[in-house]
């Protein structure tokens, strides 16, 4: 996690939380596993059998129950949380269900575990039951200035490797989409990440599978290789997509792929505050649609980003929500035939008051290697 973030933007986000949960409705939020529960205390909690559960009451102290054994793990914050040990002899459900109290409507951690929800709802059967979204999606849509700079340095450093692609420094024909994918890993850790969420190398038919697994396929000359690549730093996530051509590019992927360059740059100056996260989807389709490509653009535009690389908001069809400052997303349109070639092009995007500002700014065009 960032252990840059101190106590107070913790607190803070707690009682923006509790706002939420106010307007919602919601008497108390439970978080377990995933990253909704590092948002608010910056401990990420290993997915194990024991429970580990955040308990935030619209009223009172937040408390955290974990095992006896994780506890050393926490960075103990007295301000936003109580520390709740509890010993492998004891019942932690039982634990929650009493630091519950008289709470009513309860916003349930997406990611939190069946099986300990199922255990709760023996203690409090009766009691309504919501998803953690209806709290926690506006909290983490908008990032703050702290979660911004976090992004731009993962994205610069995502920038650096496109850089390097770009070069030529990555040899391309000769190896495997599994050994390319492997090399851009390793340069995502040395230019300063510290996990690779995925490394997409998808080499001429195998490019229209937008999220092909990198395998034994040798890269030869004559074929486009999409590259689909981030991890995570300092807590917050990289994803960045450019496309290479290994000698001259063929005059129908040449005209596809200066459509796709002026779509995704349509998507992204369409990001302007109080527009729809739709109307960026919208934007991009429109103009892949009128050259002819319509058919073979198969996914949404984009995706937001932060703690993790695929988050709220959406920029798909049906989400009407405006787009509001500190909103960080993908705008990555693509086309695909199947058995031919297949290319996408992608920067994260952050919303802001003076217009959308694109995290990565590597090279856009198809850049052709020799090698």
């Amino acid at each position: 996690m960032n252990t840059n973030t101190s106590e107070a933007v913790y607190l803070d986000r707690i009682n923006r939380a509790r706002t939420e949960m106010k307007r919602a409705g919601v008497d108390a939020l439970i978080l377990s596993v995933g990253h909704d529960l590092p948002y608010l205390t910056g401990y990420l909690a290993m997915p194990l059998e024991r429970l580990t559960l955040l308990v935030v009451p619209q009223i009172g102290k937040a408390s955290l129950i974990i095992p006896r054994l994780e506890a050393p793990r926490v960075h103990e914050l007295p301000t936003v949380f109580s520390l709740v040990p509890w010993n492998e002899t004891d019942d932690p459900v039982r634990l929650a269900h009493e630091l519950l109290g008289n709470a009513r409507t309860i916003a349930v951690g997406d990611q939190m575990w069946s099986r300990f929800l199922v255990d709760l709802l023996q203690h409090r059967p009766d009691n309504k039951y919501v998803r953690s979204v209806e709290v926690m999606e506006a909290l983490r849509s908008r990032k703050d200035a702290a979660e911004i700079a976090a992004l731009k340095a993962a994205g610069a450093a995502a920038d650096r490797v496109a850089a390097q692609l770009h070069a030529g420094e990555i040899p391309m024909v000769g190896r495997t989409e599994a050994e390319v994918s492997a090399d851009i890993s390793a340069r995502l850790i040395a230019e300063g990440h510290q996990k690779v969420n995925f490394a997409i190398v998808a080499a001429g038919e195998n490019a229209a599978s937008p999220h092909h697994h990198a395998g034994d396929r040798v890269i030869k000359h004559g074929e486009i290789v999409l590259c689909d690549f981030g991890g995570t730093m300092n807590g917050y996530c990289s994803d960045i997509t450019r496309c290479v051509h290994i000698g001259e590019p063929p005059a129908d992927i040449a005209a596809a792929y200066a459509v796709l360059m002026e779509a995704q740059a349509a998507g992204v100056a369409a990001g302007v505050l109080g527009s729809s996260c739709e109307n960026v989807d919208a934007v991009t389709r429109a103009i892949i649609d009128a050259a002819g490509y319509g058919e073979y653009f198969v996914h949404r535009t984009g995706h937001g980003i932060g703690m993790e690389e695929h988050e709220d908001p959406y920029m798909v069809t049906g989400n009407s929500t405006p787009i509001a400052a500190g909103y960080a997303y993908s705008v990555e349109p693509g086309i695909y035939v199947p058995g031919k070639w297949g290319m996408r092009l992608e920067d994260i995007v952050v919303a802001t008051e003076n217009g959308p500002v694109a995290v990565n700014n590597a090279n856009h065009a198809l850049v052709v290697l020799d090698r």
